[in-house]
């Protein structure tokens, strides 16, 4: 059972960085194949088909997204924090090349030619990273630790899309350090004192 969650988990880790550097369609067992050391029939043993094993992916990516948001909530109470912390995630996965892109925000901008299973997956992860911020944002603007000029879920949405747009910024033009570039006013937007 071991060997079999392994190579699970070495197929999904290979299929996260060929969809990264080239997208959904951009990959095939082949491929994975190659990358792993094992045959194409063992890769269809543990995923049938390529929807089956991008639809576990990004189902897991969303799992661990939910987990690290719940640790994340219980080791940083504050709400500016926690987005900085949740922004410099980001930049460090970006500066170190280790996630230099979100793989559901990759999925997301090819969302109309994914296969609908997979497709609702990708949403399902955009709306829990939403509805997470969201909550975030509310709770920091009720103790006073944000500062909004919308409402909570519609900061939440701006929130998101700064840092992905920030993302593929640093991705276009190879240079990490956009990313901070762009996070930090966004950042100071929100904090209290950025409104006196």
């Amino acid at each position: 059972m071991s060997n079999f969650s392994n190579t699970s988990d070495e197929i999904l880790a290979s299929a996260r960085n060929l969809i990264m550097s080239g997208g959904y369609n951009g990959f095939s067992y082949a491929d994975i194949s190659e990358v792993v050391g094992i045959r194409k029939a063992s890769i269809h043993h543990h995923f049938p088909s390529k929807v089956d094993l991008v639809r576990e992916l990004v189902k897991r990516y969303r799992e661990d997204g939910q987990a690290a948001a719940k640790a994340l909530e219980q080791s940083v109470p504050d709400a500016l924090e926690l987005l900085k912390v949740y922004a410099n995630y980001w930049a460090k996965c970006i500066e170190d090349a280790s996630r230099p892109y979100c793989v559901c925000a990759l999925l997301g901008s090819e969302l109309p030619s994914l296969p609908p299973e997979v497709a609702k997956e990708v949403t399902a992860f955009f709306r829990f990273i939403s509805s997470w911020l969201a909550s975030v944002i509310e709770r920091g603007a009720r103790q006073g630790a944000l500062n909004l000029t919308s409402e909570p879920h519609v900061e939440a949405e701006a929130f998101l899309a700064t840092v992905y747009g920030a993302m593929l910024s640093a991705r276009a033009y190879a240079r990490p350090e956009v990313f901070g570039t762009i996070m930090t006013p966004a950042l100071a937007r929100l904090t209290p004192t950025a409104s006196r």
